[in-house]
């Protein structure tokens, strides 16, 4: 189970075959790597179902290799234009998924994790891109606006354009992610190429700026994680939806990162609880942080809970240029989450 969405086996993958499983998406979701957060965003599985089925197909009239395999209606494996509903259920590809052992002070034995993936495995990091960087991006935490090509030496208090993508590796199984780089990553993607990652994550990058820019939207960043078969790399999870891309339409964020900024606003002190709890773990060296956290996150109120369900709905309608939801235009509700 991932914090918002459930996992299920059909056909364990072995050391040389890949497997069959199937996503199932709830409703909950997570911010600031909590986990399940205490209520759940109505209707928001059935987005983010929808959202990456559409992408997937995107991906693979554009020729780009990934390990979907349809949307299931009906106990049935369709294309997503033959569901009659929004489908909560994706069908893919398995591959292996070997054991990260925690080596204590933050290190992590990535030696065990290929010995055991041999040519069949998940490949433990994930690609990020960037084509802005908005407010709440980690990006300006980690350099200044003239090490991304900007002419500026101090971020501005709204989005900015980069001139250029830019793609970053970052971990993808320690208890907190961190960005690496090139050199650390290409160690830990094991018999995966580096180059072939960053290639593919531009590709799906060009693709999915495309498809958003058609609905009304900005793509701001997302990520891609991919799969190493017997030499072949094949995005793999879920790609570019409103978790796991940041979008913005009419210069508000339409994305978890709303949600996240109202955290910050209403619920300050379990932010903060959050982040001394992070700080805690790495002096102490321990891997699971959540246990030193002194505070527990508010629920949000019904009005919020909501309007963010709106987002979502309308968002997918207008992503796909398809009406899968009973929801308001794109543009109202993007005014109503823009009070919050």
């Amino acid at each position: 189970m991932t914090s918002v969405k459930e996992f299920r086996v059909e056909e364990t993958p072995t050391p040389d075959e890949l497997g069959r499983g199937r996503f199932v998406f709830t409703d909950q979701y997570s911010v600031f790597d909590w986990g399940e957060m205490p209520d759940h965003v109505g209707g928001k599985g059935a987005s983010l179902c929808t959202m990456g089925a559409h992408n997937f197909e995107l991906l693979d009239v554009n020729h780009v290799p990934t390990h979907y395999v349809g949307v299931i209606e009906d106990g049935e494996v369709r294309e997503l234009g033959e569901c009659k509903r929004p489908p909560t259920e994706m069908a893919i590809e398995l591959t292996q998924v070997p054991d990260l052992p925690f080596l204590g002070d933050g290190a992590y034995d990535y030696d065990a994790y290929r010995e055991a993936a041999g040519e069949n495995y998940l490949i433990p990091l994930e690609i990020v891109f960037r084509n802005t960087v908005p407010v709440g991006s980690s990006l300006r935490t980690r350099g200044s606006p003239r090490e991304y090509g900007l002419d500026s030496t101090e971020w501005p208090d709204e989005a900015v354009e980069l001139p250029e993508p830019v793609v970053e590796f970052s971990t993808k199984y320690e208890e907190r992610d961190r960005y690496l780089d090139r050199e650390e990553a290409d160690r830990i993607a094991g018999a995966a190429d580096v180059d072939r990652l960053e290639e593919l994550a531009l590709a799906v990058n060009h693709i999915l700026n495309g498809r958003a820019e058609r609905g009304g939207f900005v793509h701001e960043d997302g990520k891609i994680e991919c799969l190493y078969h017997e030499g072949t790399i094949k995005v793999a999870d879920v790609v570019g939806t409103f978790d796991e891309n940041r979008f913005s339409y009419d210069g508000q964020e339409v994305s978890k990162e709303v949600v996240r900024q109202y955290y910050k606003r209403a619920d300050p002190e379990w932010v903060e609880a959050v982040s001394e709890a992070k700080s805690r773990a790495d002096a102490e060296g321990v891997a699971d942080w959540r246990s030193l956290c002194e505070r527990d996150p508010d629920p949000l109120p019904a009005d919020v809970l909501d309007a963010v369900s709106e987002m979502y709905a309308a968002g997918t309608n207008a992503y796909t240029g398809a009406e899968w939801f009973d929801a308001p235009d794109i543009a109202d509700a993007v005014e109503r989450v823009r009070s919050l």
